[in-house]
């Protein structure tokens, strides 16, 4: 772990010495870092946004993509986020979890009634105002957020209709308390494990399940072990492009201008994308992985869950943000 944490010490300040020379020609380098693959629909719009921030900026500013997790986890990646050896990243939000509180609220099973109203509450900018600036203090603030899907349950060899299938299921969250208190409220075993160790321990058996969006079965393979996909539809959890507060606060109020609106561009590009990918590996899954995708009545999960709602309301820490988002809503 020490060899690993200094060669990851090593690279980055390889990095920001190019960064320094580029600098000093006049250009404004960006060092993006995130963990997925470059065929992903993610990478493909971080692409997008360091091409408007170059076109936009006549190339004053450019977006140098670190993917793959070649500059480490996502923790890691934000911890160097927040002392600015990395510019931006994308990271979950429940990644965001551990630094601030208020991030939790994604992983809050059944928060959003569907995914229309999660996108109305994240182009709520008496939302986003205070959710993006509550982590300034700290290092970094969001600049915008990417659909990551809708998490739904998937397990190897158990088909899942109503919460009581669920009893027992070692099942695989991220490391997240709210999803873990989530799988625990279900009747599951919570296994918190980072994402890249998901297939060996479904096919080994040391998780009866897991719980993602579709693009997990195909772009991480785990459609070859895993055979039943319910559509349980419990948590949307974004992925948050970050920037390190410094960083942004320096640029002027023009170029500013410019990396927010290459970034909301992003997003909507990002739409598109993620909803092309995953009607395709959908049909992947189905017609050459022999994935079995069923519909439940969420009924049963969603009455699991209720303790966690009320506990959530009532915390002086997350109240606030749960009031914000739940206004009225019918699915109090």
């Amino acid at each position: 772990m020490r060899i690993m944490t200094l060669l990851l010490f090593v690279v980055v300040n390889s990095l920001l010495l190019v960064g320094c020379n580029n600098e000093e020609a006049g250009v404004k380098e960006l060092k993006l870092a995130h963990n997925q693959t470059l065929d992903h629909p993610v990478h493909l719009s971080l692409v997008e946004f360091g091409r408007l921030v170059e076109e936009k900026s006549n190339n004053k500013i450019q977006v140098q993509i670190y993917p793959n997790g070649q500059l480490g986890s996502e923790r890691e990646v934000l911890e160097l986020t927040q002392s600015g050896a990395v510019d931006v990243a994308k990271v979950s939000a429940s990644a965001l979890e551990g630094f601030e509180s208020d991030y939790s609220i994604f992983s809050l099973p059944y928060v959003f009634e569907n995914y229309e109203e999660f996108e109305e509450k994240m182009n709520d900018k008496t939302i986003t105002d205070q959710l993006y600036y509550q982590t300034e203090d700290i290092g970094f603030i969001a600049l915008t957020y990417y659909n990551a899907g809708i998490r739904n349950l998937y397990t190897k060899n158990r088909e899942v209709h109503t919460v009581a299938d669920v009893a027992g299921l070692k099942t695989r969250v991220q490391p997240s308390q709210t999803s873990v208190n989530m799988i625990e409220a279900f009747g599951g075993l919570p296994t918190p494990m980072a994402y890249g160790e998901v297939y060996t321990a479904l096919q080994s058996g040391v998780i009866d399940a897991a719980e993602n969006n579709e693009t997990a079965l195909v772009g991480n393979n785990h459609g070859e072990v895993a055979k039943y996909y319910m559509y349980t539809g419990h948590q949307i959890v974004p992925d948050m492009l970050i920037i390190n507060a410094k960083r942004y606060n320096d640029f002027t109020d023009d170029e500013k201008r410019i990396i927010q609106e290459a970034a909301n561009e992003s997003t909507l590009y990002h739409e598109v994308v993620w909803a092309k990918t995953i009607k395709e590996q959908t049909e992947i899954a189905k017609t050459k992985m022999g994935v079995h995708f069923i519909e439940v009545d969420k009924t049963s999960f969603i009455n699991a869950v209720k303790p966690l709602h009320e506990a959530y309301a009532k915390d002086e820490k997350t109240k606030d943000i749960y009031q914000l988002i739940k206004g009225n809503s019918s699915n109090e």
